[in-house]
Formats: structure tokens, sequence, C-alpha cells
């Protein structure tokens, strides 16, 4: 069973459909139609198990109706297909079975409830991970949805971190503000320095117990300020900040792709709150080296891999 949510909000009949009903009349046809406009535009959430072990964890519950996870995901594929057909929109979040637990027991709530698990839906939808479906077959939602959730939580912790670092002692200064200020700084002036072309820039941090990773894509156009996602700018700067303030060991590869010339990739070691240019030998070793298995992996043709360069970095008191 997928858990849906339908939300009560709704802005209503459209302004064209009020002036084309006369006053003090009322088509016969009205109620119908209204429905109909209010269903449109009330939206739907899905809450979605992604993967077969938060699958199997929901099938201890008796008002659970399903028992195998390739079923189930075919059936939410068919049901948000229903839902575009009908012009609705729908929205998808990560139905984590450990936090409805947490969430069931935080509420005094029956966790082995339709009703539950509607209600969690509903919370997760406003804070969670969540994908809009625009038509993605069930194979590509899935992992765009993981994608999403370890995003998310990636910045909720590095965002905790740079929280609970508080002031300087020396200066007063909030260490983990003065951090983010630095890091987003840092990520402007290197974009600057990259010039024209599209940048792909890799962040990875290792922050006490956790190995932080945050991913940015951006469109250098010379003197034209550079185009970016700022919900990937805020993540991405939340955690080169939380390396920044810990002086945690990290890195950033930036690969460029511009017209007519060989995608050139660049890279920098995390050093006391300050990004050093790797040599071109250290580059090709760290992006021709696979990350799990320390296995070397064939270089990409057409791929320049340079030393980083070097661009103005402001000073850190900390």
């Amino acid at each position: 069973m997928a858990h849906i949510r339908n939300s009560r909000k709704s802005t209503g009949p459209t302004a064209s459909t009020r002036s084309r009903t006369p006053r003090g009349s009322r088509p016969a046809h009205a109620p119908r139609a209204t429905r109909r406009t209010l269903r449109r535009e009330t939206p739907n959430t899905v809450g979605l198990l992604a993967d077969a072990y938060d699958f199997e964890a929901m099938t201890r519950y008796r008002t659970f109706a399903f028992d195998d996870h390739t079923a189930y995901l075919r059936q939410v594929d068919g049901l948000l297909r229903s839902f575009a057909a009908q012009g609705l929109h729908t929205t998808v979040a990560l139905f984590d079975p450990e936090e409805f637990t947490e969430f069931c027991t935080a509420g005094g709530l029956d966790p082995d409830s339709a009703d539950s698990r509607t209600r969690f839906t509903a919370e997760i939808a406003a804070g969670g991970a969540c994908v809009a479906y625009a038509g993605q077959p069930i194979d590509s939602l899935v992992p765009e949805l993981i994608n999403k959730a370890v995003r998310q939580a990636t910045w909720d912790y590095a965002t905790l971190l740079l929280a609970d670092l508080g002031e300087c002692a020396e200066c007063g200064q909030d260490i983990g503000r003065s951090a983010f200020e630095r890091a987003s700084t840092i990520l402007t002036r290197l974009i600057e320095a990259a010039g024209p072309g599209l940048h792909h820039m890799v962040c990875s941090v290792q922050a006490q117990q956790e190995h932080l990773i945050a991913v940015l894509h951006a469109e250098g156009r010379g003197d034209d300020p550079a185009l970016l996602d700022e919900t990937d700018v805020a993540e991405f700067v939340t955690v080169l900040a939380a390396g920044i303030a810990q002086h945690s060991p990290g890195g950033l590869v930036l690969r460029t792709t511009a017209t007519d010339a060989p995608d050139r990739v660049h890279g920098w070691r995390l050093h006391e709150g300050r990004l050093l240019p790797l040599t071109a030998g250290e580059v090709f070793s760290a992006y021709c080296t696979d990350a799990d298995t320390g296995d070397p992996v064939a270089p990409e043709p057409g791929v320049d891999y340079r030393a980083g360069f070097p661009f103005d970095q402001p000073t850190t008191d900390h």
C-alpha cells in the first residue's frame, strides 16, 4: 500500500469561472465542476518505501497490505501515472519505518494503522525528502528520492555541526557562521577563477565520524554572474564550511566542460581551513581511483587532468 495524503488546501474556483456565473444564479452543473476544479488543485503526497529493507520492516504490521516489494513498486508506479493522467500534482516522500515508529510513539498513535501512516506521510511531506512526480519511471524515481534524502541528511548534519561549535573564545565570533561566510566567498571566487563553462564540483569532508559529500553544478558566463541553484549552493557551502570550521581533512574536485575543448579536471585538498592546489598527478590519481575499493580506474578519453589553480581565499581567524 502506498501512503497517500490529499491536502485540504485549495485555491478554489478560478476568477474566470466566477465571472461567467450571473449574479444570483447557480448553474446545475456548478457543484460537480467545482469539485473537479478543487480536485485538480489539491496536491497529493505518496509515501514511498524505496528499498526492500524498509519495505520488510513494514510487513510486520497486519494492516500493511503488501508482501512483495517489486509488486508494491509496480503498483505505486501505476498509482502515480493515474494521478498524472487526471492532471493532479503529486509529491513523493521517502517513508522511513524507524522515523514512523518514533512518530507514533511521540504522538501516542497505533503504528498498525493506515490512519497513522497517512498522518506520518503528511508530516514528512512538510519537511522530509520529497520529489515532485513528473512522469519519471519508478526505476528512476527511487534513486532520485534516495539521493535527495542523503543530500538532506548531509545538509542537516553539517548544519547542526556548525551550530554546535559556539563562539570563538578569543574574538567572540560565531565560529559556524564565520566558516559559512568564508566558504561562500571561497566558492564565489573559485567559480570566477574557473571562467566560462559548465562546472561540476564535488566537495568531500571528513567531519567527526561522518564522511560528508556535496555536489554543485554551475554555469560560468564570463563577466555575468554564474547560474546556480540556491539550494545546491547552500548544501555545498555548508559542507565546505564544516570542514573549514573544524580544520577537517577533505578535498574539492572541479570538472569544467567548455565548447570545442576537452573537459578539464582540477583538484584541491582541504588543509587547516584552506584549499591547497593538488598537482596534475595527484588529480589524476584521485580521479582515476575507485573510492570504495582503492583499485585504479581507467582515465576517461578526452579529459585533461590539471593541477588545481590558485585563487584568492579569505583568511581565517579561527
